[in-house]
């Protein structure tokens, strides 16, 4: 039996309120594992499975109406939604519905400034899912918001699960670029007359008109084949300005808290790397990619082990 599973329901009781009874308490703790308010969780579980009673909640314990994108290598269903027969995750238990609705959202970059609203914002949450893309119901965010308020669901964005610490820090705070101290410059031997950059701990600078790997290189007291090193470049790359550039080695994999990357249209993976400041190297080995892989849009790439 799930953890979140209980005993027989009372006969006065709605499905709405038999679902938030069964669910809360997981809700909260995605709330605390991903930053996501319960609030928002619930309403959109309840919205999404019709009260867990839909036909892809039931019987593929899908409560979200994920879709099976690209990057999807589980089990599979299919019904007609926006078209007719279309792909839908499904896992073996809602445990994991859960789980895969806070990684989609913190991990796809195009939900990430949900994440700088508080935790207690669920109006803001609610447009923010709108104006992202989650729903094509022009009435969405309405819904969520009633079902919070009817329901009392907000209540559950101040309660603690028995295992929290502390809510997670936004994604776009940790990738947050912080300029170098002048301790930091003095202590790495960099030059001073310029402004430098810290990602994951590596220091950087932005290219600028003019400049190549190996002026970059004279400037800062190293070798060209350390910053191209540093940076997975080869001697004919061509330094656009605005382009970051590491002044020592990248990390072995990314800070806490950016777990994955969901890749977009045209990037590579050493994009990838050069975003958060992790060598290429340990991406290929993190994920188990041979040279030959090329990435698709959708694709998840985990950055920490």
């Amino acid at each position: 039996m799930s953890a979140y599973a209980v005993h027989a329901p009372k006969d006065d009781k709605s499905p709405q309120e038999i679902y938030i009874e069964k669910y809360s308490s997981l809700a909260v703790e995605e709330m605390y594992r991903s930053g996501i308010p319960a609030s928002i969780t619930l309403a959109q579980g309840l919205l999404e499975s019709g009260n867990g009673r839909s036909e892809l909640a039931l019987k593929s314990n899908n409560h979200f109406g994920i879709k099976c994108h690209n990057n999807w290598e589980g089990k599979k269903v299919y019904f007609d939604d926006d078209e007719k027969g279309e792909c839908f995750r499904k896992y073996p238990k809602p445990e994991d519905s859960y789980r895969d609705h806070s990684d989609f959202l913190r991990f796809r970059a195009r939900y990430r400034f949900l994440f700088d609203y508080p935790v207690t914002d669920y109006k803001a949450w609610a447009f923010g899912l709108k104006k992202a893309g989650y729903a094509t119901d022009p009435e969405y965010p309405t819904k969520l918001i009633r079902l919070i308020e009817e329901y009392e669901l907000h209540q559950f964005d101040r309660r603690k699960s028995a295992t929290a610490s502390q809510l997670p820090v936004s994604p776009t705070v940790i990738e947050q670029v912080r300029p170098l101290s002048d301790s930091q410059r003095e202590e790495f031997h960099f030059i001073l007359s310029r402004e430098m950059y810290s990602q994951n701990g590596v220091p950087f600078v932005y290219a600028v008109e003019g400049e190549t790997y190996e002026s970059i290189a004279a400037s800062n007291r190293l070798f060209l084949g350390e910053i191209l090193r540093f940076n997975d470049a080869s001697k004919t790359d061509r330094l656009a300005p605005g382009t970051v550039v590491y002044l020592q080695a990248k990390k072995k994999q990314a800070a806490k808290g950016l777990d994955k990357h969901v890749m977009e249209e045209g990037e590579s993976l050493r994009d990838i790397s050069q975003k958060y400041a992790v060598k290429l190297s340990k991406i290929y080995k993190i994920n188990g990619f041979d040279k030959t892989y090329v990435p698709k849009e959708g694709d998840i790439i985990r950055l920490r082990k």
